[in-house]
């Protein structure tokens, strides 16, 4: 069975092909890569306003919202979730200071 990560993936990658007027989503990549990566800010602002306020369901649907507009982005450029989650699996085990370390070499 696939994970709400791959379902929402391939909804995404339908929604290329709708029309900007009939999918919020499809609205977002017409209007390009700067109103997606603003969308991003817009919602890792709320994520971050929802976490000082400490309201756990607050800090919860605003990083739904900010995952799915991530999502969104990772669509636009032709990326997969799967290559995030390859990402976090190369990084398990692997001490974050190790691993900054290996980003500046």
């Amino acid at each position: 069975m696939d994970n709400t990560l791959t379902q929402l993936a391939r909804v995404l990658e339908d929604r290329k092909l709708q029309p900007a007027e009939k999918s919020y989503v499809a609205s977002l990549y017409d209007k390009g890569l700067d109103a997606i990566l603003k969308k991003i800010g817009e919602e890792a602002t709320e994520t971050v306003i929802a976490a000082k306020n400490g309201d756990n369901s607050q800090i919860v649907y605003e990083t739904a919202d900010l995952w799915f507009h991530c999502l969104v982005l990772l669509a636009h450029q032709g990326l997969h979730p799967d290559d995030v989650l390859h990402e976090l699996q190369r990084r398990f085990g692997l001490s974050g200071l190790d691993e900054k370390a290996r980003r500046t070499e």
